[in-house]
């Protein structure tokens, strides 16, 4: 009876893995480990697309707060053309654009250098470490959105769709 279950385990496991990963190695030889690097192969991509769409997601958040004031933060809206304005701006068109995938590389680069600026105007002048500073999520965005410029944007992307359509 326990080899029949373990079989039946096997052969579940094998039918699950063969649904969600694109490989038929997801096993590394035995039912004892699976092999990680079959897995992460097949979705390292698709993650890649899932971290730009939830940035770009959040990101959104502070450009919607600042130019429509949702959701509401209790502070007037700033001037278009001040700092905040214009931040706000970049937020608000650099976070659809980032949600979309279009034009990701330039765009997160862009955005990286718009968090890099905030932070050592906003936050630098109040201390050292980020935490202290209320510069984190500033440093955060900058790195992910270098990141994003130096990846590319991933398979659920408009910028992959219209690499599709011109190479096909």
């Amino acid at each position: 009876m326990p080899c029949r279950t373990a079989a039946w385990i096997d052969a579940t496991l094998r039918f699950m893995l063969d649904a969600v990963v694109p490989s038929s190695a997801a096993f590394d030889g035995d039912t004892t480990g699976m092999n990680f690097d079959a897995i992460s192969t097949a979705w390292a991509p698709r993650l890649l697309s899932v971290l730009r769409i939830m940035t770009g997601l959040m990101f959104l958040q502070h450009g919607t707060q600042k130019i429509l004031g949702f959701p509401p933060s209790g502070r007037a809206a700033p001037e278009l053309l001040s700092l905040s304005g214009v931040a706000g701006m970049f937020e608000l068109v650099g976070g659809v654009l980032i949600v979309l995938g279009l034009f990701t590389r330039p765009v997160a680069f862009i955005l990286s250098g718009q968090m890099a600026v905030a932070y050592f105007l906003a936050h630098a002048s109040r201390g050292f470490y980020p935490i202290l500073n209320g510069g984190e999520l500033a440093v955060l965005y900058c790195f992910t959105f270098l990141y994003l410029a130096a990846a590319g944007p991933g398979p659920w992307s408009l910028d992959a769709q219209m690499r599709t359509r011109r190479y096909a």
